[in-house]
C-alpha cells in the first residue's frame, strides 16, 4: 500500500476485509479457534474487544487519538532546565531516556519468530493482517538505535546535556491499526520541509514558538530514518495491530538535537509531525505537536 493512497486511515478495511472475508482482522474460522484458545472467562479474551474499542474511540475522537506525539525526556509543564556543570541537574533527564532506548538493545529484538529487518530505508505500508493463530505472533520490524547517532547513548552517554546539546527521543502514539498518510500538498510544510521529495516517511520539523527566541534556537539536529533529505516516521512501521497481536511491536523512533541553545534563557521550541490525518489542537500540547521549554546554564 502506498503512503500517496487516498484512505481513511485503514480503519473501515480493517472492521471488515471483503476481500479475505475477515471481521477486526480475523476470519470466521479464526474467531472459532480464538474462543477455544481464549475461552470467554478468559481475561485475554477480552482484549481484542478493548482494541476494537480503541479503534472506535478513535473514530470519535479522531483529533485526539490518531495523532499523538510524545518525548523523552519529559518534565512537569514540558520545562527541561539544567545546568551543564552540574551532573545532578540533568540526571534525570537521561536517565528517561537510557531507560527508554535500553527497549530497544539488538539482544531484545533477536526472536526472528517477533522480530525481522525491514530495511534501512522509509518503504511503504507492512500488512501483516492474515488472522494467524495463537494471537500475539504478528512480526514487528526491527528498529535500531544506531539511526539515532549522537542521541543513541553509543558515544555519549548523556546524550548532549553535559555539553548544552540536549537530545530528545521522539514517537508517535500506538494506534490500533491506524496508517499516518504522507502530506500530499507540499506548500502547507514549513519552510524547512519545503520542495523535499518523500513518499514513504511523515517528517518532523521544530522551530521557535516565540518569535523573539527566532535568533537564540541555533541549529537542530534530526537523526533516524530519512528520504529525500528529511527525518521522520517510516511507512513500514505501521499499523500497529494492538497488544494482543503485536505484543513485541516497538515504535520508531527520532532523535532531536539542539545543537546551540543561548545559555541561561527560557526557550520555548514547538515540534511537529505533518501527514495528511494528523491534526493540531492548542488546547492538547501533545496532539501532533509539542512545545517544550529548555533553560541551559553553564
Amino acid at each position: 500500500m502506498s503512503g500517496n493512497k487516498d484512505s481513511d486511515g485503514g480503519w473501515r478495511k480493517f472492521v471488515w476485509n471483503s476481500e479475505k472475508g475477515e471481521f477486526l482482522g480475523r476470519t470466521g474460522s479464526s474467531w472459532r479457534k480464538y474462543s477455544i484458545f481464549f475461552p470467554p472467562s478468559s481475561n485475554q479474551a477480552i482484549t481484542p474487544s478493548v482494541n476494537v474499542l480503541t479503534v472506535f474511540i478513535c473514530l470519535t475522537q479522531t483529533r485526539r487519538c490518531l495523532s499523538g506525539l510524545s518525548h523523552t525526556p519529559r518534565s512537569e509543564k514540558s520545562e527541561i532546565s539544567f545546568k551543564m556543570s552540574e551532573a545532578g541537574t540533568y540526571e534525570k533527564y537521561i536517565n528517561t531516556v537510557k531507560e527508554l532506548l535500553k527497549l530497544y538493545d539488538l539482544e531484545n529484538q533477536n526472536n526472528l519468530d517477533h522480530y525481522e529487518d525491514c530495511g534501512d530505508t522509509p518503504g511503504p505500508y507492512k500488512d501483516r493482517s492474515d488472522g494467524q493463530d495463537p494471537p500475539g505472533q504478528k512480526k514487528s520490524c526491527r528498529f535500531q538505535k544506531t539511526l539515532l547517532e549522537s542521541c543513541s547513548g553509543k558515544d555519549d552517554d548523556t546524550f548532549g546535556f553535559k555539553q548544552g546539546n540536549p537530545c530528545l527521543i521522539v514517537k508517535l502514539n500506538r494506534i490500533v491499526n491506524y496508517r499516518p498518510r504522507v502530506r500530499l500538498l507540499n506548500d502547507t510544510l514549513p519552510e524547512g520541509l519545503k520542495g523535499k521529495s518523500f513518499t514513504n516517511l511523515i517528517p518532523i520539523h521544530c522551530k521557535n514558538k516565540r518569535e523573539e527566541d527566532a535568533t537564540k534556537i541555533g541549529e537542530i539536529k534530526y537523526y533516524g530514518f530519512s528520504e529525500g533529505g528529511v527525518v521522520g516516521f517510516p511507512l513500514q512501521y505501521y499499523p500497529y495491530y494492538g497488544k494482543q497481536l503485536h505484543g513485541k511491536y516497538l515504535q520508531p523512533l527520532v532523535a532531536i538535537q539542539f545543537t546551540n541553545l543561548t545559555l541561561g534563557e527560557e526557550l520555548r521550541i514547538e515540534c511537529k509531525v505533518y501527514g495528511d490525518n494528523i491534526y493540531y489542537n492548542e488546547k492538547d500540547r501533545y496532539q501532533g505537536r509539542f512545545d517544550v521549554k529548555f533553560t541551559v546554564n553553564s
